[in-house]
């Protein structure tokens, strides 16, 4: 056949498959409703291992690469999953009849809970100074919105935030109040403010990017600032979620992110740093990468690629930072130093230290 005739059947069959895709979807939201009226919890591990052994079986009689068959399965799964987790969001969401309110709801995250409540039924308004994506009702300043909605998120930067939740407090809103700040210290004064004036204040922290659209393995921090009601009813926004909810205090909750965060932020930023510095240019490197050198090339890629602001925040603001910092200076000191002293038996206790670390954080998650 000629070149033209193939790539039309191919244009046919990518159709079909799309076609076949939307079906399962569909299925996968009827399969939703079954699981909640049957009371099943959403995910099923023991199904989704039947599912991927089938498909590299499957695979492999009919002469496709099982890793190939798995890999897609697992695409469709995550798919199938999404559609489920948002029909039982949408099903079992308590906010009809209810409003909020979401300040800073044009930045990325404040979008992300804007459309997170709205699927529960919320009637949402964005106070931003700049309009929101979509249909939501907009003021410019929050101030002037009404205030006696059901819930009330600040999703503004942190520099911010703490005003904000300090004058909240003065005017004593009625409806629940929560920030999403990735910090807690500093906003304290503010949060504390407000559950002296009797609010109904928690703060939450999605450990997760505004691209999420499934929550399934999935971190979100609650941190109780005194009272509990109050952060039992932001919980119950995920309860019918697959997000992992951990409750800690707001200390516990920074000199963790120090690390979690400030961390894993900072090796990054100190990996892409020298290698601009090295004067290699990138397509060399990619020329002779290694799958660890991959690996940590995509992972420093994206942090490039986020918010400055953001992420000098996480640095500069967490009265525990200068901890994770110091203990990655000392790190890559002793690095270099057991390098420099040829030491190999220091450099191998290096390794088995970190193994024997990574291991256990592993058996946790298992």
């Amino acid at each position: 056949m000629a070149l033209d005739a193939l790539r039309a059947r191919l244009n046919a069959l990518d159709r079909q498959l799309l076609d076949l895709v939307a079906e399962r979807q569909a299925i996968s939201t009827e399969i939703a409703r079954v699981k909640r009226d049957s009371h099943l919890p959403t995910r099923d591990f023991e199904r989704e291992r039947d599912v991927l052994l089938r498909a590299r079986e499957g695979a492999a009689a009919l002469g496709i690469s099982p890793g190939l068959a798995e890999s897609l399965l697992r695409l469709l799964i995550r798919g199938s999953l999404t559609t489920q987790e948002q029909a039982q969001v949408a099903a079992t969401g308590s906010g009809s009849g209810r409003s909020a309110l979401v300040i800073g709801g044009s930045g990325r995250m404040g979008r992300w809970f804007a459309d997170f409540v709205a699927s529960q039924g919320y009637a949402v308004t964005v106070a931003d100074p700049v309009p929101p994506p979509g249909a939501y009702p907009h003021v410019i300043d929050w101030r002037d919105a009404r205030l006696e909605s059901d819930l009330l998120v600040v999703a503004t930067p942190l520099g911010v935030a703490n005003d904000i939740l300090e004058l909240l407090a003065r005017m004593r809103p009625a409806g629940l109040v929560f920030d999403i700040g990735s910090l807690k210290t500093p906003l304290r004064t503010g949060l504390t403010a407000l559950a002296e004036a009797g609010c109904r204040v928690t703060s939450v922290h999605p450990m997760f990017g505004p691209d999420t659209e499934l929550l399934s393995g999935r971190h979100v921090i609650f941190v109780d600032v005194g009272h509990q009601a109050a952060t039992f009813e932001a919980r119950n926004l995920f309860a019918s979620t697959m997000a992992q909810q951990v409750v800690m205090t707001l200390d516990e909750h920074d000199r963790l992110i120090a690390y979690v965060l400030g961390l894993s932020h900072a090796l990054n930023i100190a990996f892409f740093t020298a290698l601009a510095g090295s004067g290699e240019a990138a397509p060399t490197l990619a020329q002779l990468s290694s799958t660890t050198f991959d690996a940590q090339f995509d992972v420093a890629r994206r942090v490039a690629e986020e918010s400055p602001e953001l992420y000098f925040e996480i640095q500069s603001l967490n009265a525990y930072g200068n901890e994770a910092l110091d203990a990655l200076r000392r790190a890559v000191d002793r690095v270099c130093s057991v390098v420099a002293q040829r030491d190999a038996r220091g450099f191998t206790d290096l390794m088995v230290s970190g193994r024997r670390y990574l291991a256990g954080r592993a058996g946790e998650r298992g």
